[in-house]
């Protein structure tokens, strides 16, 4: 039985009119903050503690304790804060629930502050998501329109009202403590936990801090049960996740499957394999601070502790798969160079670690490396993963730690003979002519930007190494397969 999709997340998604609430309300819309609304505030939170609902914007943690955590200090004011900074490359998760259900997040934030006593939310939002932001307006306006947000909200005495607060896009200000620190217009740079937001966040008043998909699954399990949710999935993971399915795949796109399918199921039965007959070859989970899983692992099922056991983790949902044409040395180098960009510079480990880690693959991949290289690579990565203050720094050397553990033979190859098995590493290639099938036709040499291919008419061409620059060109013109890659 091939793998199903079970939209939970993305229950409205392309189903009902996102600038129409009445379409949202049709389809059990507000009726969950209405239940919530007529009954005690804890048994909110029990609900949300029962269902085994954990937080989907990557560090799992149980979102019904961190309600709990939030209720409990006595304040004049609380907050509750919509992590919508959506900045792992190639993710659009919270995008697509934010462009097609709005109101499941408005909804599921004014559960959440009644849940612990706040009156008042944020939606931290990328500037770059304007059609999210325009139909968030929309909705905010016609909610309030309508008496379901804002004052005396059904009646109930209940205040909660919505703004919504613009971010740059910034990887880092993912983390709670340096999102919170970008509200307050300050620099977005993460703090040392205690103290935690659920008790000194936003303007040092308690705050809840959810992304977007762990919103979005709020009102389901307060509509359908506690018990209804956590009978999907695993044991430990509960519910279902939305992954963005990219790379060397047929169909890309959103996905949202239960906790517990397996890799292998999410890539070959909803992915529909490998494009062009290729083999495959690894797949990243998690984002760019995510590890790169083989083909052993292919039946690993997909719930936070297998994901952490096997080299890698869940992440926000981000999930590329690579196929045997990609250098996985290459990979994690890419990957390292975003997080070296995204970092914010406050710790050193971080900032300066990263940054000596990808100077060792830059080495590497420039056929400079040893095998000393592979050691320090090991040893920098695991001083940099206990020594960073945030999950950024944390996470950074995954992709170089898992390409090691399952591709290390790829690591040698290019220290060692200085060759790239799949030819993505410029410095390690060598276009040359193949004599016997060269005619002499000077398409190569009238393409070759250096002038580094010489020859006369219809006579065999040859190419100057020293001049060639590596740019494929004489490549990609030669109809004649006489231009081959070493």
């Amino acid at each position: 039985m091939k793998a199903q999709q079970l939209k939970i997340a993305l229950r409205n998604c392309g189903v009902i009119d996102p600038e129409d609430i009445q379409d949202y309300i049709t389809r059990e819309g507000y009726l969950a903050l209405a239940s919530c609304l007529s009954g005690p505030r804890n048994a909110v939170i029990e609900t949300i503690k029962k269902s085994g609902l954990r937080g989907r914007g990557g560090a799992g943690f149980s979102t019904g304790t961190k309600w709990e955590f939030a209720a409990k200090p006595e304040s004049d004011k609380k907050f509750v804060v919509c992590n919508a900074d959506e900045g792992d490359p190639g993710a659009f998760m919270d995008r697509a629930v934010l462009e097609g259900d709005p109101h499941s997040v408005l909804e599921a934030m004014a559960i959440c502050g009644y849940a612990i006593g706040a009156d008042e939310g944020y939606i931290y939002i990328r500037a770059e998501y304007p059609l999210a932001i325009k139909r968030l307006r929309i909705a905010m306006a016609q909610a309030e329109e309508v008496g379901l947000l804002g004052e005396n909200i059904m009646n109930t005495g209940f205040n909660f009202k919505i703004k919504l607060k613009y971010g740059a896009g910034a990887f880092v200000c993912g983390e709670e403590t340096a999102l919170i620190k970008s509200m307050e217009g300050n620099r977005g740079e993460p703090v040392s936990k205690p103290p935690f937001p659920a008790t000194k966040g936003y303007r040092g008043k308690p705050t809840n801090v959810n992304n977007v998909e762990t919103f979005a699954n709020v009102p389901a399990i307060i509509n359908r049960g506690a018990d209804w949710f956590a009978s999907i999935g695993t044991e430990k993971s509960k519910g279902t996740k939305v992954f963005a399915l990219a790379g060397k795949v047929k169909n890309v796109g959103l996905v949202e499957v239960p906790m517990g399918t397996t890799l292998r199921e999410l890539v070959y039965d909803i992915g529909g394999g490998i494009l062009g007959g290729k083999q495959f070859q690894a797949v990243q989970t998690g984002g760019p601070s995510g590890g790169c899983l083989t083909v052993k692992h292919l039946d690993t099922p997909i719930d936070y502790e297998s994901l952490v056991a096997a080299g890698s983790m869940m992440g926000s949902g981000g999930m590329i798969v690579m196929d045997e044409d990609d250098c996985m040395v290459a990979v994690a180098q890419f990957y390292l160079d975003f997080t070296v960009e995204e970092s914010c510079g406050k710790c050193v480990p971080c900032r300066e670690g990263n940054k000596a880690l990808y100077s060792i693959l830059n080495k590497i991949t420039h056929g400079h490396g040893t095998m000393q290289d592979l050691d320090r690579l090991k040893e920098l990565s695991a001083v940099i993963k206990g020594a960073s203050l945030c999950a950024l720094g944390q996470t950074a050397p995954n992709p170089v730690l898992s390409t090691i553990n399952n591709f290390y033979d790829d690591y040698v190859q290019h220290v060692v003979d200085k060759k790239c098995r799949a030819k993505k590493c410029r410095a390690l290639i060598q276009y040359r002519v193949v004599e016997e099938n060269c005619i002499g036709c000077g398409a190569c040499k009238r393409a070759c930007p250096s002038d580094a291919i010489t020859g006369e008419p219809k006579h065999k061409h040859f190419i100057d190494q020293e001049k060639c620059i590596k740019c494929g060109a004489c490549h990609q013109k030669c109809k004649f397969n006489a231009i081959a890659i070493d």
